[in-house]
């Protein structure tokens, strides 16, 4: 797919002479300059020094471009099947167009985006820049830089986006192992190594804005220099920024780390960083999450358990946790021998699996676990509810026969669709499929490749499929969901693995029984981890839970002290119907209690007074609404279930 642009930006080398390849034999050279330009001076910028590199740097640049038009004219010229209207183009190809619209499209815009972004940066501040990518969740981009004594804030930034809108942009794209070609980048006076791709021109960023400065260190490695990080935004056209700046004002108001505070659902203290304590209203959302994939679980067919919270390390050698994820787990030495919490479940479930022996007639096994999980995220990543070091998920793991996969992965599909459809979500479907270096034999992949696309394709739901993304042990689905606010987040989980149940040598008796076959593995989860699903939905009904989710489905009002014992009396028939009721017994006035119980966002203000009393009935006032209306006991109840009901 990045073939593709890349042919595009080599046609468009016609244009633009700035355009060149570096092979191997003048390697050394150029990034010896690269490199002192990039521990070039600090603020205060070294007018002199800075004009100097610069020249020198453009120097190079068109001396080794020069050379390179002088190979590329002394090499044959073979023949080849172009499938555009203009070239040159290096072989033959096909072509694929990426839009702002696409995914693809929009993370090449982004990352040229970062580059005027140094540009604009470099030839302001004088300042080392490092990296400078788009951003891994899809909003926008950054550039990690030192600059010395200066503390960059908002007030810089009209500056920077004044620079940044005068830049102009030419690239090639390619690799950087020391034995290959190298790909440099030039924006104006910057010239860089990088991957690629990039935009043809940074005319087409026409909207460009700097949305906040914070702190980094090189690469992440907090032993390493700190930096400072600049992110940003950009868009084909004012339009589109304004109303994406119009967005984030409209998500800064329903943060969940503000909106819980101010419900009185979860806090954190720094004594556990990134373990959030979920206070009683919470802790209600909480549950009822999951008891909704509970209930779930029980008609389709999950069996749920229960594993250990720490393991020796053995266990984490056989998974391939040890070798690959080592650095973001809790370690801890029992008797002398080193232990680890779980960062995820299915190393466990594949003990489970082992316990015993299996038969083909247990197959699918389907084992459900909402066990407590620990990863070691570095304390700048840790980000409310969304980015934690406790938490849970609804983790699953279905052990079935590779027979059996497309209608397992049709389930998990169905499923998904029904609890994201609950919750008001809509989402995309990705098919990853086979990377260069894959596990396992290249007829399985295609067989496992060719299950998902039928389970896909019978679904009814548009995907797209992503070439070569899937992991190293087994294709995948992505999965991403679109919130109130359009933003993605990726929360379901569904990959296929072959390789645990190889390294834990996991096998089940065929049907011819003196046969041992190989069980599939199958990692899926619908709401992924509790927490970040919890912060996404709050954030998604902006506060305002629907009446089955609520903490906070109703409360009674009575208007004076005469009517408070029949309140007491109408709180305790909801409560034993199984709902959340609260009673505002304080001296203030109705109107202050119901404005109380509106900013709390209670689903239904029941108010009582002497008539309702005398009736046997509630006024009751839907959230949102104006208007009160009589009901009888009964009626409300029965109100309440049909609420409820048109959810789940």
């Amino acid at each position: 797919m990045l073939c593709a642009l890349s042919f595009a930006l080599r046609r468009y080398y016609s244009f633009h002479p700035a355009l060149f390849l570096l092979s191997k034999p003048s390697f050394s050279s150029p990034l010896r300059l690269f490199s002192a330009f990039s521990m070039a001076s600090s603020h205060p910028k070294d007018e002199d020094y800075l004009n100097q590199v610069i020249e020198k740097r453009i120097k190079l640049f068109q001396s080794l471009q020069s050379q390179q038009q002088s190979h590329l004219l002394s090499l044959p010229h073979d023949p080849i099947k172009v499938t555009l209207p203009d070239g040159p183009l290096e072989g033959d190809c096909e072509l694929k167009i990426f839009t702002f619209d696409s995914d693809e499209g929009r993370d090449t815009f982004w990352h040229s985006s970062a580059h005027i972004l140094g540009q604009s940066l470099e030839s302001i501040y004088g300042c080392k820049l490092c990296i400078g990518p788009c951003t891994t969740r899809g909003e926008g981009f950054y550039y990690d830089a030192f600059y010395g004594d200066l503390g960059l804030n908002e007030d810089h930034f009209k500056q920077i986006e004044s620079g940044a809108l005068k830049a102009v942009a030419v690239e090639i794209i390619n690799d950087l192992p020391a034995d290959k070609t190298i790909t440099v980048y030039r924006c104006g006076p910057l010239v860089d190594l990088c991957r690629g791709p990039h935009i043809p021109n940074t005319s087409f960023a026409k909207a460009f804005a700097c949305m906040k400065a914070s702190s980094a260190y090189w690469r992440g490695n907090k032993d390493r220099e700190s930096l400072q990080r600049v992110y940003g935004i950009s868009f084909p056209d004012q339009k589109r920024l304004k109303e994406y700046i119009r967005q984030i004002e409209e998500a800064k108001k329903y943060d969940h780390r503000l909106l819980g505070t101010k419900q009185e659902l979860f806090f954190c203290h720094p004594l556990s960083p990134g373990s959030w304590f979920f206070l009683p209203h919470g802790t209600r959302i909480y549950n009822k999450l999951m008891g909704f994939i509970r209930n779930e679980y029980w008609k389709r067919g999950y069996e749920e358990v229960k594993s250990p919270n720490m393991y020796n390390m053995n266990l984490w050698e056989t998974s391939g946790h040890a070798a690959n994820y080592k650095e973001n787990m809790f370690l801890f030495e029992i008797e002398k021998q080193e232990f680890g919490l779980k960062p995820m479940n299915c190393p466990g479930h594949c003990l489970m699996f082992q316990h015993r022996v299996r038969s083909y007639r247990e197959l699918p096994l389907r084992m459900a676990d909402f066990g407590v999980l620990h990863r070691n995220e570095a304390s700048g990543a840790l980000t409310g509810l969304t980015r934690v070091r406790r938490f849970q998920q609804d983790d699953a793991h279905i052990f079935c026969r590779e027979s059996q996969v497309k209608e397992e992965v049709k389930g998990v599909l169905e499923f998904i669709d029904y609890a994201y459809t609950v919750f008001g979500f809509t989402y995309d479907l990705k098919l990853s499929t086979r990377p260069e270096k894959y596990l396992g034999d290249l007829e399985t992949w295609n067989r496992a490749e060719a299950a998902l696309t039928e389970a896909l394709n019978q679904s009814g739901k548009p995907w797209q499929i992503n070439e070569g993304d899937g992991a190293f042990y087994g294709p995948k689905i992505d999965i991403s969901v679109s919130d109130a606010l359009n933003r993605k987040f990726q929360c379901a989980t569904l990959q296929l693995d072959f390789q645990l149940p190889e390294r834990f040598k996991l096998e089940y008796s065929a049907e011819d029984e003196a046969k041992r076959e190989k069980p599939v593995m199958i990692h899926r989860a619908i709401l992924g981890s509790v927490e970040r699903m919890f912060a996404i939905l709050l954030e998604h009904y902006k506060g305002k839970w629907p009446f089955w989710l609520s903490p906070r489905q109703a409360i009674v009002c009575p208007v004076s002290e005469k009517s408070q014992q029949y309140a007491m009396q109408v709180r305790d028939w909801i409560h034993e119907a199984g709902y959340y009721v609260d009673v505002d017994m304080t001296d203030r006035k109705i109107q202050k209690k119901i404005r109380e119980a509106q900013l709390a966002q209670y689903n239904f203000i029941l108010v009582v007074g002497e008539e309702e009393m005398n009736t046997k009935k509630v006024s009751v006032r839907v959230r949102d609404s104006g208007d009160f209306s009589g009901m009888s006991i009964e009626y409300l109840l029965n109100h309440f279930q049909a609420e409820t009901e048109a959810f789940h």
